[in-house]
C-alpha cells in the first residue's frame, strides 16, 4: 500500500540505484578497485610462475592424451568462431567478446602449431597455416570487434550531446553511456595530462 500510494518511493529507489552504479558511485568504485587488485595479483603471481616454468620444464615430454588436447582445443575454437558468426548474423554486441576469444584462440593455435613442429619437416606447413589462415583471421576478428566498439562509442557520444568524434577507445571511459558529459571531459583531460 505504501509504495502504491507514494509514487515518489519508486523514483527515490531508482535514483539511489543510479547514484550507486554511476561512474562516480561507491559500488562501481569498489568494484573497480577490486578488479584492479585482482589483475595486479594475477600479474604478480604469473611472473615467478613463468620463471619457474622456464627453468624447470623438461626439454621433452610425452603427452598421454594428445588427441584429446588438440581436439578439445579445436572444439573451443569452433564454438567461439560459431558464436562470433551467430552474433554477426543476429547483429548483437556479444560479437565483441566472442571475436576476441576466437582471435586469441587462433593466435594460440598458430603459436602451438609452429612451436611444436619446430625442427621437423612439417614446420613449413604449420608456418603457412599460421601466416595465411590463423593470424589473418585473428586480425580480421579483432578489427571487426574494434569497429563495433567504435560505432557503439560514436552513438553513445552523440546521445550524450558531445560534439565531434569520440576519443580513441583507449582514452574513452568504460561506462560512457552512464557518464555525464562533464565527467567525460574531466576524465579525458586527466588522461591527456598523465
Amino acid at each position: 500500500m505504501s509504495e502504491q500510494s507514494n509514487p515518489t518511493a519508486t523514483t527515490d529507489t531508482a535514483d539511489a540505484t543510479d547514484k550507486a552504479f554511476s561512474p562516480d558511485g561507491p559500488t562501481l568504485r569498489r568494484r573497480h578497485r577490486r578488479a584492479v587488485g585482482q589483475l595486479a595479483l594475477c600479474v604478480l603471481v604469473l611472473v615467478p610462475w613463468t620463471v619457474y616454468l622456464a627453468v624447470s620444464l623438461p626439454d621433452r615430454f610425452e603427452a598421454r592424451y594428445w588427441p584429446m588436447v588438440w581436439v578439445g582445443f579445436d572444439v573451443m575454437l569452433l564454438v567461439s568462431l560459431a558464436g562470433a558468426g551467430v552474433a554477426v548474423w543476429l547483429r548483437r554486441q556479444i560479437l565483441v567478446p566472442m571475436s576476441f576469444v576466437a582471435a586469441t584462440l587462433l593466435v594460440c593455435d598458430a603459436w602451438f602449431d609452429v612451436s611444436l613442429s619446430w625442427g621437423r619437416g612439417d614446420v613449413w606447413g604449420s608456418m603457412a597455416s599460421a601466416v595465411l589462415v590463423e593470424l589473418p583471421l585473428a586480425v580480421l576478428l579483432v578489427m571487426r570487434a574494434r569497429r563495433v566498439l567504435k560505432i557503439s562509442a560514436r552513438l553513445a557520444w552523440q546521445r550524450l550531446g558531445q560534439a565531434g568524434e569520440p576519443p580513441p577507445l583507449y582514452k574513452l571511459p568504460l561506462f560512457v553511456t552512464l557518464a555525464s558529459p562533464s565527467s567525460i571531459q574531466s576524465d579525458l583531460k586527466e588522461s591527456e595530462d598523465a
